[in-house]
């Protein structure tokens, strides 16, 4: 879905702001070769503390709003074992498979457990809890981007003549350089991604439940029970991801802009 998106954004930029999205053979060979393999650790590694984040903050903010059901389970932390166990088809095995199968584009899922009787008693709480998790990918992306300043500050890093999900930032050499282009890249993609995603207000996304601080506790809770008995699940998140792809370019090159101030990219 989002490399179709930068694709149609190259599309409608002139030539000299085209974004190059160079596309990976999937030849056994390609797949087993040392820089994707390398790549691959990289963005399973950004993955897997991305969403610890943000199932941690899911959790840290319902344990402060009065609901310890995710807390006592773990979750209300760093350590991404508690989340895995939780969701190991979600956290290992798709992001795996995903990556490795075209368009090799890793995704996944976890999920926090929390008291549905709390949500209802206090929604406005849950609307916070809800929101804490897109609230940490966003904090993510930030550091990500004051990291990739500070490269470029320090001339390690410099705006790239192209762009891609792994290609936001350019070594100016090889070694940690180039290390830490891409993995500020993938940070700062994904998390955007993850936390902007998320704020749809489509069941079961965060956005569903955030949606109720903007109304009262009556018709909130309401809404809330509705939802939940339409069993919306599966068909709510292609519902999102259609409507996401028709604003992911937007986003993206918001983005960029915001990173980029003043650049060809800005």
């Amino acid at each position: 879905m989002a490399a179709s998106e930068i694709r149609r954004v190259t599309d409608r930029a002139s030539r000299d702001q085209r974004l190059h999205i160079v596309r990976r053979r999937s030849s056994l060979a390609s797949i087993m070769a040392p820089d994707f393999i390398a790549l691959g650790i990289i963005w399973y590694i950004v993955f897997l503390f991305s969403t610890t984040c943000h199932e941690g903050a899911h959790s840290l903010a319902a344990h402060l709003g009065g609901d310890p059901t995710a807390f006592h389970g773990g979750q209300a932390s760093l350590n991404p074992l508690p989340h895995i166990r939780r969701s190991p088809f979600g956290m290992v095995v798709v992001p795996i498979l995903t990556y490795i199968l075209p368009p090799h584009w890793m995704f996944g899922w976890a999920s926090a457990p929390y008291d549905p009787a709390w949500q209802r008693q206090y929604p406005r709480r849950a609307a916070w809890m809800a929101l804490a998790g897109p609230a940490a990918n966003f904090t993510l992306a930030i550091l990500a981007a004051v990291g990739i300043r500070a490269g470029m500050a320090l001339g390690y890093l410099r705006v790239p003549e192209s762009v891609g999900f792994t290609h936001i930032a350019e070594a100016t050499g090889p070694g940690a350089p180039q290390f830490a282009a891409t993995f500020l890249s993938v940070l700062f993609v994904l998390n955007v991604l993850l936390g902007t995603f998320n704020l749809l207000p489509v069941p079961p996304l965060d956005g569903h439940t955030g949606i109720t601080l903007f109304m009262s506790q009556g018709v909130a809770i309401r809404f809330l029970n509705w939802t939940s008995n339409q069993n919306f699940g599966l068909m709510g998140i292609i519902l999102a991801w259609v409507l996401y792809d028709r604003i992911f370019a937007g986003i993206f090159r918001l983005a960029l802009t915001l990173l980029y101030p003043g650049s060809r990219w800005g």
